[in-house]
């Protein structure tokens, strides 16, 4: 399992590893219905608490291209001021991902 989190107003990009560290990000952020979680094959999550508190992942019916994951990629790097953008390509959704793994 690799995902993205996108938090919603920031351009900064979390790398989740496993269902764990997920739960783990999530139980120390204040996280709202924008933000989503992309899986390596683009789809999109939205995150949401059932009536019990449990957190619970909500398919959202929408998928992004490889060039829509570059793009958030970039935006994330920029915000950190460390690569130049041009440079940043990706051949599939998983590498964007797992290139914010090797980042951190």
């Amino acid at each position: 399992m690799a995902l993205l989190l996108k938090l919603e107003g920031d351009d900064e990009l979390l790398y989740i590893a496993s269902e764990a560290s997920l739960t783990d990000e999530l139980n120390s952020l204040i996280y709202s219905d924008e933000d989503i979680l992309v899986d390596s094959n683009g789809q999109v999550y939205g995150v949401t608490t059932d009536s019990r508190g449990i957190v619970v992942l909500e398919y959202k019916h929408e998928t992004l291209s490889l060039e829509d994951v570059t793009l958030l990629v970039q935006a994330h790097e920029f915000s950190l001021a460390q690569v130049c953008l041009t440079k940043i390509q990706f051949n599939s959704i998983a590498e964007a991902i797992q290139a914010l793994h090797f980042a951190q």
